[in-house]
Order: C-alpha cells, then structure tokens, then sequence
C-alpha cells in the first residue's frame, strides 16, 4: 500500500509488485526459475493477456453463433443475453 503523500512507486513496491504478477504465470514459477527479470515478467504478463483477449472473443464468436441458430423467441433472447453480461 502507497503512501497518498506521494506518487512516486519505491523500488521495494514495484519489485513487490513484479513478484507478484510473476506468481500469477505457471511458467514463471519463481519456485523452479528463480528470480526472473522484471521485464521478462512484464513481456510474459502481456502476452498472456493477449492470448486471453483471443480466447474470449472466440468464445464470444462461439457464442453468438449458437445464440443465432437457437430458435429463441425475443423475450428468450433477451432473458440469455442479460445472463451472459
């Protein structure tokens, strides 16, 4: 946690920070890698976004594909729609 009196992230917060989101990757796992660099961390964490960003909109695709086939009236579609969102 920041002090509100600055805004200025200290060393120790950011490689608090890093550790962190180096725990969050399976293939970083600091257990069997060891430190890792904090811009390997960030590169991974950004790709790894990337690939679930994909993977959402297929699934989204997917989605809207058997939405379209289902014969649903438009109070059905609507009640599905407002479950998925």
């Amino acid at each position: 946690q920041r002090s509100t009196s600055s805004n200025k992230i200290t060393d120790d917060e950011l490689n608090a920070l890093i550790l962190r989101l180096q725990t969050l990757l399976p293939q970083l796992d600091q257990s069997r890698h060891g430190r890792v660099s904090a811009a390997k961390v960030l590169n991974e964490i950004c790709s790894y976004i990337r690939r679930l960003q994909k993977e959402v909109d297929g699934l989204s695709g997917r989605l809207s594909q058997c939405l379209d086939s289902m014969d649903l009236t438009g109070f059905d579609a609507e009640i599905v729609r407002d479950l998925l969102q």
